[in-house]
């Protein structure tokens, strides 16, 4: 059978952080990445893709409490859902731009979360754009925001990331990969919603990780790899350090350790190094940690190409 792949991709990869993330921005990221994800399709994978939303979600949000006194203000799983929709089509129309019209579907998502997660009462998840220290302080202030210092890039407002234990729609997605097609699902987390006894729906005002959620629906439609395209080649450790180096290849249990060490940071590389050790003990074969441009030499299985996790432990003299 065809191989199949869940690759993640940044919100930051569709608005840079120096961006104002214009839509001729975003489509022009989307286009770069759309490139990356078709030679994968052409490799001959099966793959579904999970995208983020953090800076759009954002400034979404800013649109509509700057508009207020005009027209009422939409919750955060309204804005979720909207922006769900809006790069759903972006990477649609760049998706089909390399492997033909119709290729790509976007199935709009919802993702079941328990409401009395420890997430709802410690925000983590950073949204829109960067301020300095002096305007977020004031912005907090102003807008009863919580805000957090993000990887040394400025401040960020933050909002609650509970962890996915539902996808809705995985019997659709499942059909349409076994079609051919490429899949986007879950997109910025997916709607995040409280499943009731009844059946009904309710949206949760969260925004779910998306690596999370990659994760989640990995293991739901029994991919053998996961893909984390981030803003890196691959994992660092010491990072920032003078001892500063590449790790290309981990086991699980290594990966474990190091994260239990602080090599790895809630804010940066943590929530990644979290959704790999997930997958795989949900049943995933590998999961690769690297950057768009090596995307395809690392699901090659190339040397020094990404960071490579696999639940089959690699050999001594392998590792780097």
């Amino acid at each position: 059978m065809t191989p199949l792949a869940v690759v993640a991709v940044g919100g930051n990869a569709l608005t840079a952080s120096d961006q104002a993330g214009s839509w001729t921005e975003i489509e022009a990221n989307a286009g770069d990445m759309a490139a990356c994800l078709s030679d994968l399709v052409t490799a001959g994978w099966r793959v579904a893709v999970v995208h983020g939303n953090g800076p759009q979600v954002g400034n979404l949000a800013i649109q509509q409490e700057e508009a207020v006194a005009l027209v009422p203000a939409q919750p955060l799983h309204q804005l979720c859902a909207m922006t769900q929709g809006q790069l759903g089509s972006v990477l649609v129309r760049a998706i089909d731009q390399h492997c033909g019209a119709g290729r790509a579907v976007a199935v709009l998502t919802h993702v079941g979360v328990d409401p009395d997660d420890p997430a709802f009462s410690a925000p983590t998840k950073p949204i829109g754009p960067f301020f300095d220290e002096e305007r977020a302080g004031e912005l907090a202030r102003e807008r009863g925001w919580q805000v957090v210092e993000d990887s040394g890039r400025g401040y960020r407002r933050v909002v609650p990331s509970p962890i996915p234990s539902t996808v809705v729609e995985m019997d659709a997605i499942r059909v349409l990969l076994d079609a051919g097609h490429v899949v986007l699902a879950a997109g910025g987390g997916g709607v995040a919603v409280r499943l009731g006894d009844d059946g009904a729906l309710t949206g949760v005002d969260a925004v779910i990780d998306k690596d999370y959620a990659a994760a989640a629906v990995a293991a739901a439609v029994g991919a053998s790899d996961l893909y984390l395209v981030t803003g890196v080649d691959c994992v660092l450790l010491d990072y920032g350090t003078p001892r500063e180096r590449p790790a290309h290849r981990l086991t699980p249990e290594e990966a474990q350790e190091l994260f239990r060490q602080g090599q790895f940071p809630p804010g940066s590389m943590g929530p990644k190094i979290t959704a790999a050790l997930r997958f795989l003990q949900d049943g995933g074969q590998r999961v690769i940690i690297t950057s768009a441009k090596l995307l395809r030499a690392a699901a090659a299985g190339e040397p020094g190409a990404g960071t490579c996790i696999e639940r089959t432990p690699a050999t001594v003299g392998s590792r780097s």
